[in-house]
């Protein structure tokens, strides 16, 4: 799919990984929609500062679902959707409440899915989905409870979406590695997360955005996973019997 000239939404397009999608979608001609819920002034400022023109923020609470089932309403046609936003609470299946499990599931799982049928109803001739995970979902970790679930959720529903929304619709998703610390996690620092990286590098953010412009241009890829992770997804950590993040070392 040649992107210049294409609309294309963002949602979690401010900061981190979702500003360097937006950016680099801009950069291949395309309008951006960048979708925030609390960022409005560093989304703003974002939208000002991309090359081209018609590029606008959209404000909404994920987490409010009928807020959710009107955004397409609110953004017009779209030819691409990058489900990026997401939330992370650690916590263990045990120790979370009801109230987290749920805004997980519905910031991660429930939101990116109505977001994708919202998308499949415009009845486009070609379309791109592009749905943002992370490598856990290669395995079974500790102290991640309902934000892993969501996110293999999301994963599965993109393997499903794949065969409904074909032929006119592809649908990807990227699964990355470890780019900078979860916000509030900050003082972990990356020290023990590289220790499980086979590459010994933290992700290039940059290396994300260009997969997922390769996934929207390629038309002969729908269904596909791809880890960029430097191989993280390969190692299964040791199981520590304890209530933390990460282990003492």
């Amino acid at each position: 799919m040649d992107i210049s000239g294409r609309k294309v939404l963002v949602t979690g397009g401010a900061k981190r990984i979702g500003k360097a999608l937006c950016e680099a979608f801009a950069q291949c001609g395309a309008q951006v929609t960048i979708h925030c819920r609390d960022s409005f002034e560093e989304a703003a400022q974002l939208a000002s500062s991309l090359p081209g023109n018609g590029h606008r923020v959209l404000q909404c609470d994920l987490s409010d679902t009928e807020r959710v089932n009107d955004i397409l309403k609110r953004c017009g046609r779209l030819d691409i959707l990058v489900n990026n936003a997401s939330i992370y609470k650690p916590s263990t299946i045990l120790q979370e409440s009801a109230e987290d499990a749920r805004l997980q599931m519905q910031v991660n799982y429930f939101a990116p899915v109505s977001l994708m049928s919202q998308f499949a109803a415009q009845q486009l001739s070609e379309g791109c989905i592009i749905n943002i995970l992370d490598q856990e979902v290669a395995k079974e970790v500790e102290n991640f409870g309902s934000y892993s679930i969501s996110k293999r959720s999301l994963r599965d529903a993109t393997l499903a979406a794949a065969l409904e929304m074909a032929p006119k619709i592809r649908v990807n998703a990227i699964a990355p590695g470890p780019v900078l610390p979860p916000p509030g996690l900050e003082h972990l620092g990356m020290k023990e997360t590289l220790r499980h990286v086979p590459s010994g590098k933290k992700v290039d953010i940059n290396d994300i955005a260009d997969t997922c412009i390769f996934l929207v241009k390629n038309e002969s890829l729908t269904g596909q996973v791809i880890y960029v992770d430097g191989g993280q997804h390969l190692v299964q950590r040791p199981y520590w019997k304890k209530n933390s993040i990460s282990p003492e070392i």
